[in-house]
């Protein structure tokens, strides 16, 4: 009987694991379709297609695009949530600088950072709620950050609400002009740009 319970325990993990691998190749399917298309004018049928399935199969894993998006753009936050737990030693600009880095990998990935993780408002209002307020514990963490900064004094800002909105709004826009094919990894990108951004934080000296 307990040989029988655990083969039975085995195969239902197996199930488990194997749903739970063609649920991410759908994200990452239509990660892609909401990039090259844009959410609004992505359909079931494409990302159906894209993710080599029946539009019966994908409505198996999936009610509609809308809870396609909702996943996307929640797994996409607790990456960047994680990332800002892993940023817990070193100074100010060292940590900021990981968490920018982790932050444009993953809006260049296919699924977590797809297009859709900007149109937040194309969620209705049940799905909208909880991502809302991920995201705005990550801008609040990301904020702390800059706001450590200023007072250790390795960043020269008078507004660091603003400042923070600005360079999170620039990251995200990377995945309307990153080009896949283009001669730069995403890692190199990723690297180019937090150094960049938390450079331009260190400015001039206040007078």
């Amino acid at each position: 009987m307990v040989q029988l319970l655990n083969e039975r325990s085995n195969s239902e993990d197996r199930l488990r694991r194997r749903a739970e691998s063609r649920r991410q190749e759908i994200l990452r399917a239509a990660g892609r379709v909401f990039r090259r298309r844009g959410f609004d004018a992505a359909g079931m049928r494409e990302i159906a297609e894209e993710a080599d399935l029946s539009p019966g199969n994908l409505y198996h894993y999936f009610s509609g695009k809308h809870e396609i998006l909702y996943y996307c753009q929640d797994r996409a936050l607790d990456t960047l949530l994680a990332a800002l737990d892993d940023a817990c030693s070193g100074t100010a600009a060292h940590r900021l600088t990981a968490v920018l880095t982790a932050h444009i990998r993953c809006i260049l990935d296919d699924m977590e950072g797809a297009a859709a993780h900007l149109v937040v408002d194309a969620l209705p209002p049940d799905l909208r709620r909880p991502i809302v307020a991920k995201r705005d514990r990550y801008e609040t963490g990301v904020r702390k950050l800059v706001e450590e900064g200023e007072q250790s004094g390795e960043f020269n800002v008078d507004e660091p609400g603003i400042i923070t909105r600005a360079i999170l709004g620039s990251m995200n826009w990377t995945a309307q002009w990153f080009d896949p094919e283009g001669r730069q990894a995403p890692e190199e990108v990723a690297d180019i740009i937090a150094a960049y951004l938390v450079h331009g934080l260190k400015g001039e000296p206040k007078r």
